[in-house]
C-alpha cells in the first residue's frame, strides 16, 4: 500500500469508530467496494482488530493448453477406449511416437510437444465436461453345490501371484434383461499378476460350452496356465472341470459365496472390457455368437498390447479411510516382458507380434464389429 492508501484507511478507521450503526454499514460498503476484500475482513480491519495484509497482485495465469490440445486428448481417449488420465498418460508415453510416424495423429508440432509432457491432472481438466453414466449389472449365478467341498476356497497362502499363470474367471450374461431361454455368455479370463485378459463367447452356460471356452482362453495365453479361481456357479463347480484341473496339474479354487470381491480382477474386466464393448443387449443367435468371438479376437490384441492397467501396490487403513497406492500404469504386454518367469522365447514372439500391430486399425475393427452386432438387433 502507498502512503495515500494508509492515510485513507486511517481516516476511515476514525470515521468508523465514531459512526452510528447505519453509518458504519455505508462505510463498510465503501471500503469493500474500493478494496474488493471480504466484508468480515473489512470489519476486522476498520475496528483495529486486524492489520490489512500487503499482498502482491495475482493475475490469472495465461492458458497454456488450447482447444487443439483438448481435441487431441479426446481423439487419444477414443483410440485407447476412454481410459482414465493416468492410464492414458502411460499409453501416450509408449504409443505417441508410433502414432505420429504412422500419420494417424494429425496435430501441429507445438500440440505434439505439449502432449509429450501433459500431466494426468491437466488431462482431467481438459476432459472435465465428458461424463459417463454408471451401468448396473445383473447376476444369474446358479450355485453349484455338488463338489464345493472338493474345491477349496481360495486363500492368499495357496497361490503364488508373483508369477503369471494364476487367473480368475467369470461369466457375463448377455440376456438383455430377459433371463428366459438360452442366451450367450462371455467367459472373462484374467491373469492376476499381469492383467492379461482373454474373453470367449459361449452359446449358453452349459458345462460343455463353458469348458470349451476355458480351453480356448487357455490357448491364447502367452504363458502357461497354473491356476484358476472361479465363483460358485454350477458352470464352474462341476466334475468335468475338476478332473481337467487335476489331470493338467492346475490349482483350482473358488471364492466365498456372496463375496463378489473375491474375484475382483475378473469383475473389473467384466465392465472395462466386456460391457464397454458389447453393452447390455440380448445376444442369442449363432450369428451373434460368431460376431462376439471375432470381436474378442480383436480385443485380445487391443486390450493386452495397448491399454495400460493400474496394479495395486499397497493400501493402508487409517481409521475409516483406506489409502491406496498404485504401481505405474503399464500394459499387460509390458508386464509380461518385465516378468522373469516368462521365457525369452515367449517374449521374443510377443515383441514380434507387437511390431505388426496398429492401435488405430484395431480400434476401427472393434468399432466395425460392434456396429455389426448392433445391426443384428434390428434385423
Amino acid at each position: 500500500m502507498s502512503q495515500s492508501d494508509d492515510k485513507y484507511l486511517a481516516s476511515l478507521k476514525k470515521r468508523y469508530a465514531k459512526a452510528t450503526k447505519k453509518q458504519r454499514g455505508k462505510i463498510l460498503d465503501e471500503y469493500v467496494q474500493t478494496t474488493g476484500c471480504h466484508r468480515k475482513h473489512a470489519v476486522a480491519v476498520l475496528s483495529g482488530k486486524r492489520q490489512r495484509v500487503k499482498r502482491p497482485i495475482h493475475r490469472p495465469r495465461r492458458a497454456l493448453y488450447t482447444n487443439e490440445d483438448a481435441r487431441a486428448i479426446e481423439s487419444a481417449g477414443y483410440l485407447f477406449d476412454g481410459v482414465n488420465s493416468k492410464r492414458l498418460r502411460a499409453a501416450l508415453d509408449v504409443e505417441l511416437p508410433r502414432l505420429r510416424a504412422q500419420d494417424a495423429f494429425q496435430v501441429s508440432p507445438t500440440c505434439y510437444d505439449r502432449l509429450e509432457t501433459i500431466s494426468p491432472a491437466t488431462i482431467d481438466r481438459l476432459r472435465a465436461k465428458r461424463g459417463r453414466l454408471p451401468n448396473k449389472s445383473r447376476s444369474h449365478t446358479k450355485p453349484g453345490t455338488l463338489l464345493k467341498n472338493q474345491i477349496p476356497i481360495r486363500t492368499w497362502a495357496d497361490w503364488n501371484e508373483d508369477r503369471p499363470g494364476f487367473t480368475e474367471m467369470d461369466l457375463v450374461a448377455h440376456d438383455g434383461g430377459n433371463a428366459r431361454g438360452d442366451y450367450i455368455h462371455t467367459l472373462d479370463f484374467t491373469d492376476i499378476k499381469t492383467g492379461w485378459t482373454e474373453c470367449v463367447a459361449a452359446r449358453n452356460k452349459a458345462q460343455k460350452h463353458v469348458f470349451a471356452a476355458i480351453c480356448m482362453a487357455r490357448q491364447r495365453l502367452p504363458f502357461p496356465l497354473l491356476g484358476v479361481d472361479s465363483d460358485n456357479g454350477s458352470e464352474f463347480i462341476n466334475d468335468e472341470l475338476l478332473r481337467y484341473c487335476e489331470l493338467e496339474h492346475l490349482t483350482f479354487t473358488r471364492g466365498r459365496s456372496g463375496y463378489k470381491n473375491d474375484s475382483a480382477h475378473a469383475e473389473q474386466k467384466n465392465w472395462s472390457v466386456v460391457r464397454r464393448s458389447v453393452g447390455y443387449r440380448r445376444y442369442d443367435t449363432p450369428a451373434q455368437l460368431k460376431l462376439l468371438n471375432r470381436l474378442y479376437e480383436c480385443l485380445h490384441c487391443y486390450v493386452n498390447f495397448f491399454l495400460p492397467v493400474m496394479k495395486l501396490k499397497a493400501k493402508v487403513r487409517r481409521g475409516s479411510k483406506v489409502k491406496k497406492t498404485y504401481h505405474k500404469p503399464q500394459t499387460p504386454y509390458a508386464r509380461v516382458l518385465a516378468n522373469s518367469h516368462v521365457s525369452i522365447k515367449v517374449k521374443a514372439k510377443l515383441r514380434a507380434t507387437y511390431q505388426q500391430l496398429d492401435v488405430v486399425e484395431w480400434r476401427h475393427q472393434i468399432d466395425d464389429l460392434t456396429d455389426q452386432l448392433l445391426a443384428t438387433q434390428h434385423s
